[in-house]
């Protein structure tokens, strides 16, 4: 598999784009990301690193490492959508919680046998999917179970 760079690159060239230094800085914070984030703590990142990149470039080159399939995103709720490098890394599902917005992502494979199996039943070929799981984690239920009992009191 190409380096996440590489695949960048060739895109690039591929779309009659050039490979600027604002661009090159973008694709750098990017891959540095860790797990989820929004393009606001993109920009954040980006800026540290070169405080004349404007927010519109950011969203822009986002828009480009989105296309080239070096990134991908999804809506948490409420508009808010997230990014994560998907470049190089395993096919993975995400539970969200509705209230704190945790995300995990989750591997199963009777899921994934499913999904075939119903495209299969469908003559269907999947090309790619992703899953996404809205609802109310541990956590946040625990917290909503205690206030319930506060207003039993």
């Amino acid at each position: 598999m190409k380096p996440a760079h590489e695949v960048f690159f060739d895109y690039l060239n591929e779309n009659g784009l050039n490979m600027t230094p604002q661009r090159l800085v973008i694709l750098q914070a990017f891959l540095d990301m860790d797990g989820h984030f929004t393009s606001d703590e993109l920009y954040k990142k980006v800026k540290q690193h070169d405080p004349a990149i404007g927010q519109a470039t950011v969203y822009r080159t986002l828009k480009i490492l989105l296309d080239s399939g070096i990134a991908d995103c999804f809506d948490i709720g409420d508009g808010v959508s997230i990014f994560e490098v998907s470049h190089g890394q395993e096919h993975h599902d995400h539970l969200i919680c509705v209230r704190c917005r945790k995300k995990i992502e989750i591997v199963d494979e009777e899921i994934e046998k499913k999904q075939e199996e119903v495209a299969t039943r469908e003559g269907f070929t999947i090309t790619h999917h992703r899953l996404l799981l809205y609802g109310i984690c541990p956590e946040c239920q625990a917290k909503a179970e205690a206030e319930l009992g506060e207003d039993d009191e």
